[in-house]
């Protein structure tokens, strides 16, 4: 069967592949119970959705010159509405995306035929893959011959239109979410959209050969409806279903007929050719078609790597021919060039903002992000960010793009607009402070390969043995090479950026604060972990280290540059209480429900920001996202000002509820009501793009779409009454002064005057070794946790 270029995504693997056998959750008898639920479930979501509403009246963007063929901005062509969420061409899919995206918006629907003649939306041939159909006829699937490969499966043409009203419309993407598939949504009829008066309408005819064989007549079908609903784009990969369509169609310049060019290497009916060499003559296809539609690799290719090759002068030859191109296969949740760094507003800016072309078109399963791309990010990418607006600050640099905490992550962090960069600071055995997210070198570096043997176990510190950077000497140290790292748990499925795997080196903390000195920054994180452990058992004194290292860069007596000193040990932010000029940031390491104003205040007395995880300001339980909780107001109350950690860009991790969309995570956690004052992200490109955005500023009101935080809960939350949901999952505890009150540091023990000095064990001298210990088991605990389940338990983590 001839893959489908925009049809059958995904059906065949990719992303979880097909469903097989998978239960309908709602029963069917109670279809006609459920319609008003379903229908007031709608407009709720839509209601409390994030994007712009119908009726919206403000004025466009400044007009544009755009480089399509016409001039004007490309279009946003939704593939079954929001397939990304819904069930492809559901009522719902199709509201959300409407109300998601811009104004000009185009409705694709893929043709079924059923036996009788009645069209229905939906891009899988085999009815099996979207709908419930195995469940309501259980017999067993035909076998049919679709150009020239034998196909197994439930067919339409099998079926009446009035069987098929009993058949429900289910998620056909494994990933996405099933929990919709429970509303029992009916198949949709090509008219009931058409006639729903979408500002754009698009008919894409898969099948045409298929259907004539089993006595239907798709060209006919099509010119009948034409007549009573308005049909703006009609596409085929059948040039001889394109020919008949345009010569009885009289050269109507109502609609405009697209030539679908699937893989290269498949053989088109009507010539016998492949896709490749029919696209090698655009002049023949300009004889029947204004346009065509092809698979982004056409015009963008990817190399088996997933690196970016030179573009070809598809749409450029094209365009000189008069021809439209849109392009197909965009999904936030697809794997994508290594180039986008998991950003898929990147990927679209890569098709319309350069300085070769621009296509005309994008067909994709996410609308909004789309839509993003053309009226808030292309053109901007030179754009100033406004004065006003929360600080990007970056997790030991742009670690998504380079091993983190070398230095080249921080130079690209630079790069991409974080306003401050971070360094987590590290102990060599020697005294050598230096910069690294965690003590343990093995995640981060090749020491299993050369120090093996320095291998110990700290339940102290984390549950696994490691290779701790206080065991080796900083020349020792040196030596090692970065890897660069994930922090998902299943990082082998999201592979960060292979080309760089080992780039850059390990700098110590003198270098980063002298580096960060000859940089347009606004200024330096420091964070200090495990200063008690180091103090008390290796006679290292971190805080000393971080002392002497600020003021021998003159960061500790100016103001040019902001000082941060982060840590999740009150005793470590007292001990840098004396200077006026350093910001003291107090690390919640673990997700919490609420901050009580008397452990707010007590926190107040030595911090004057806080860094919390986003679980504690949006619970995101079972992948969806929860009530927002009251910490951030709670803090800002006390005019403490609210980091939250951390940011990441992989599809993997976002809760559903986000549309898989970085920047709409990123409008949520920053824009009103929630409004954190920084976001610190493994990713600085990513959140800088957002803010230099205008669609980033919440009282703009030049455009009719702008980027909108979503209303935590209401995805999960507006679903009708009795609706199986995911189990819930136990409240998150409450924030007491118990747990942020730390004891004084101990005195840094004296190796050289021990005998016999401990290796991995608290000195008995010390009555509070176990509380210190404690301390250092928070960062270890968060690893531990994340490594634990998959994406969902990342959700609920970071």
């Amino acid at each position: 069967m001839a893959s489908s270029c925009g049809g059958d995504r995904w059906l065949d693997g990719g992303l979880g592949g097909r469903r097989r056998g998978r239960k309908w959750l709602a029963a069917q008898e109670n279809s006609e119970k459920m319609i008003v639920p379903r229908l007031f479930m709608v407009v709720l979501l839509i209601q409390s959705s994030l994007a712009r509403k119908h009726g919206d009246q403000r004025p466009p963007h400044p007009s544009r010159r755009w480089l399509t063929l016409s001039g004007k901005r490309p279009l946003v062509i939704a593939r079954g509405g929001y397939s990304g969420l819904f069930p492809e061409s559901s009522p719902i899919a199709n509201e959300f995306a409407i109300t998601t995206s811009l104004n000009d918006l185009i409705l694709y629907c893929n043709l079924q035929l059923s036996k009788d003649g009645i069209g229905f939306c939906l891009s899988s041939l085999d009815l099996s893959n979207s709908t419930n159909i195995a469940d309501v006829f259980p017999a067993k699937p035909k076998s049919y011959t679709v150009n020239g490969k034998v196909t197994q499966g439930r067919f339409s043409v099998d079926y009446t239109a009035e069987e098929l009203s009993n058949v429900a419309l289910i998620q056909n993407i494994f990933s996405r979410p099933y929990i919709f598939d429970a509303l029992g949504m009916p198949m949709t009829t090509v008219e009931e959209i058409a006639k729903s008066h979408p500002a754009g309408f698009w008919l894409n005819v898969q099948y045409s050969s298929f259907y004539a064989e089993h006595k239907q007549d798709p060209t006919s079908y099509v010119l009948e409806t034409s007549k009573s609903a308005p049909i703006h784009y009609i596409s085929s990969p059948e040039i001889g279903f394109l020919k008949n369509l345009n010569r009885n169609m009289g050269g109507s310049s109502r609609t405009k007929l697209v030539f679908v060019a699937p893989e290269p290497n498949t053989v088109e009916p009507t010539t016998n050719l492949t896709y490749a060499a029919l696209l090698k003559n655009l002049s023949a296809i300009k004889e029947f078609a204004s346009g065509i539609l092809v698979h982004k690799q056409y015009i963008w290719p990817v190399n088996p790597e997933m690196y970016l090759d030179s573009p070809t002068s598809l749409v450029t030859d094209a365009h000189n021919l008069g021809l439209e191109v849109f392009a197909t296969r965009f999904a936030n949740d697809d794997h994508i060039s290594f180039n986008y760094s998991y950003d898929p507003s990147v990927e679209y800016l890569q098709f319309i903002d350069n300085s070769q072309f621009s296509i005309d078109g994008f067909l994709t399963d996410f609308p909004s992000t789309a839509s993003t791309a053309i009226a808030c990010l292309a053109h901007h990418k030179k754009a100033p960010r406004p004065p006003q607006g929360p600080l990007v600050i970056s997790h030991n640099g742009a670690s998504g793009v380079y091993p983190g905490s070398t230095d080249l992550a921080y130079q690209q962090a630079v790069d991409d607009g974080a306003d401050i960069i971070d360094c987590s600071v590290q102990m060599s055995r020697d005294g050598i402070p230096f910069c690294l997210n965690a003590t343990d070198l093995t995640p981060t570096t090749n020491s299993g390969s050369l120090f093996l043997d320095r291998s110990a176990s700290i339940p102290q510190l984390q549950k696994d043995n490691g290779i701790f950077s206080f065991d080796l000497s900083w020349d020792e140290i040196k030596t090692l090479q970065p890897v660069i790292s994930s922090p998902l748990p299943d990082s082998t499925s999201f592979p960060r950026n292979p080309a760089n795997r080992n780039k850059g080196k390990l700098i110590t903390l003198a270098e980063f604060l002298e580096f960060a000195k000859q940089q347009k920054v606004h200024g330096v994180l420091v964070t200090i972990r495990n200063a008690a452990y180091l103090a008390a058992n290796k006679g290292l004194s971190v805080t000393d280290a971080v002392a002497t290292a600020l003021s021998n860069a003159s960061l500790d007596k100016q103001s040019a540059q902001q000082v941060l000193i982060q840590s999740d040990d009150s005793a470590v932010l007292s001990k840098f209480g004396n200077n006026k000029n350093y910001k003291k940031v107090f690390m919640i390491e673990e997700a919490i429900g609420e901050a009580p104003k008397a452990t707010v205040d007590q926190i107040n007395k030595f911090a004057d920001a806080v860094n919390v995880r986003k679980p504690s300001i949006i619970p995101s339980p079972n992948s969806f996202t929860a009530t927002a909780t009251r910490v951030v107001e709670e803090f800002h109350k006390a005019n403490m000002s609210v980091f939250a950690s951390v940011f990441l860009n992989e599809f993997g991790y976002f809760a559903y509820d986000y549309l898989t969309d970085p920047m709409v995570e990123i409008a949520t956690f920053t824009l009103p009501p929630i409004s954190i004052d920084g976001i610190v992200t493994e990713y600085p490109a990513t959140a800088s793009a957002y803010l230099r955005s205008p669609c980033s500023q919440p009282d703009r009101a030049l455009s009719e779409f702008s980027i909108q935080p979503i209303n935590p809960g209401d995805l999960i939350h507006h679903l009708p009454e009795g609706m199986p949901l995911p189990p819930a999952e136990a409240p998150q505890p409450a924030l007491n002064i118990s747990d942020v009150v730390d004891p004084p540091l101990p005195p840094v023990y004296n190796q050289a005057a021990a005998s016999e000095p401990p290796m991995h064990q608290p000195p008995a001298s010390s009555s509070d070794a176990k509380r210190y210990s404690a301390q250092t088991l928070k960062v270890a605990n968060l690893g531990l946790t994340l490594m634990g389940i998959v994406v969902p338990s990342v959700l609920s983590t970071w």
